[in-house]
């Protein structure tokens, strides 16, 4: 597949998944009352594919890394679309749920695939780009999802949101398989063991941080888990997560900062919505509009930031976009004028949109070729907990009594927080010599002639 076809893989791959999420979010309560489903089911049918997706994340992408991020990437968009249309079709909520859960294993498979494939194809000092166009195009659809979702909900109703992705997803899928994956020449074995602490983990994290019943037992669990996890993998000889990457400075703390970003705004987001209807008393369309700027910044924030990644460098991108972010969000809680809460809402969106690519473009960049799809694994767990993170502190504290702007203010600071991770990420004339050179560059491109 040359790059041009797998940059628009890559593109569609990250934006069906984007689009189904926040389709669902508009079709839960039809599809609560429709189904006869509780609260609880409902939640299920997010908190299911959450969990499945984030525990597989990083296996999905060593799998990638083993067998050719074409193949799983095809693999993951095929099943994604298939009970896709299973779920459009479902005779009851349980239905919905263990489909969800399925979907969550097919979308831990495409996800990874999809940075994969663009690391594989585009040497690292042409990254900036094709990352760019990608976080652009997941901007586009998480502020498109929630309109279109509500026409199709409103109109022929919340099975037709799950055929939305049915066509693209099989379409790509059989492409994807049709592509021979290189040779590789000593396969790295599987870390099997390594896998099932880390997805045991990360089920049990992802669990706790929504606040289900039992918390406490998964909570604990994942204590001892993580902890047999780490243990295992310094002893065995083929670690799930190779010292290249996790041995990296920069990517962990580009990981980090992707961690720090996405609780940040999904936990702003959630408390600004009770910021802009209980205490401002904006109806749900209204409270749209005023956000509308965070979803057009951070579209527009995506080729901007390419072009700051190659004139100062990572480091200075991030710090100061992250600053954006903190200042955004501590905005939100410190006006009631329209305007000022949409400049508030443009500052979040062109923030995060930045720190999106330029983190990403790190933890990708940094990776060799043959671990590709372990960092595009990390980078999607990290945006996966993240919000997970973010949202459970917002409830905490909003449950105090005290309004939004307490979390706001929290959020705030771990946003700040997050740019002191900044620090460590490759400065201009680091990235020079990784793009460059032969310290980082794994990909060989053949001569000019």
């Amino acid at each position: 597949m040359n790059p041009r076809l797998t940059l628009a893989s890559s593109v569609v791959g990250a934006v069906v998944v984007a689009l189904d999420g926040t389709v669902l979010t508009v079709a839960q309560p039809s599809l609560q009352h429709d189904l006869g489903a509780s609260f609880a089911q409902v939640q299920w049918t997010s908190t299911g594919y959450l969990i499945a997706v984030a525990s597989l994340l990083v296996f999905a992408g060593r799998l990638g890394d083993r067998h050719g991020h074409h193949r799983l990437f095809g693999i993951g968009m095929l099943g994604f679309g298939a009970t896709s249309a299973g779920i459009a079709f479902a005779p009851g909520v349980g239905w919905v749920i263990g489909l969800r859960v399925v979907q969550g294993v097919f979308g831990a498979l495409l996800q990874p695939a999809t940075l994969g494939m663009l690391r594989a194809a585009f040497p690292p000092d042409r990254l900036r780009t094709p990352i760019a166009l990608r976080t652009a195009a997941i901007g586009v659809s998480a502020a498109v999802g929630p309109l279109l979702g509500g026409a199709l909900v409103a109109g022929p109703g919340w099975r037709v949101v799950f055929l939305l992705n049915v066509v693209p997803a099989l379409v790509l899928g059989m492409l994807a398989l049709t592509v021979r994956p290189p040779r590789t020449a000593s396969p790295t074995r599987l870390d099997v063991p390594g896998a099932l602490l880390l997805a045991l983990t990360l089920a049990c994290l992802v669990h706790a941080l929504v606040a289900l019943p039992g918390w406490v037992w998964t909570a604990s669990t994942a204590i001892v888990t993580g902890a047999a996890f780490v243990r295992h993998e310094r002893r065995t000889a083929s670690p799930l997560l190779p010292p290249s990457v996790i041995g990296s400075t920069a990517v962990g703390s580009a990981l980090g900062m992707l961690v720090a970003a996405s609780a940040a705004l999904s936990g702003a987001l959630f408390a600004g919505t009770f910021l802009l209807q209980d205490t401002l008393g904006l109806d749900p369309f209204r409270s749209a509009l005023v956000s509308l700027p965070l979803a057009a910044l951070m579209v527009a924030a995506a080729p901007t930031c390419a072009v700051l990644l190659r004139r100062v460098g990572a480091r200075r991108t991030t710090a100061a976009a992250m600053t954006l972010l903190a200042l955004g969000i501590l905005a939100l809680s410190r006006t009631p004028a329209t305007p000022l809460l949409c400049t508030a809402f443009a500052l979040v969106g062109a923030g995060f949109g930045t720190v999106m690519v330029a983190a990403t473009h790190v933890v990708v960049r940094e990776a060799a070729v043959e671990s590709a799809g372990v960092a595009g694994g990390l980078q999607q767990t990290a945006m996966n907990v993240g919000p997970v993170l973010g949202v459970a502190v917002a409830t905490a504290l909003l449950g105090t009594g005290d309004g939004p702007g307490l979390p706001l203010g929290v959020l705030a600071a771990v946003a700040l927080a997050g740019a002191a991770l900044g620090r460590a990420l490759p400065g201009l004339r680091e990235a020079a010599v990784n793009d460059h050179g032969d310290s980082k560059d794994r990909t060989r491109v053949p001569a000019q002639r």
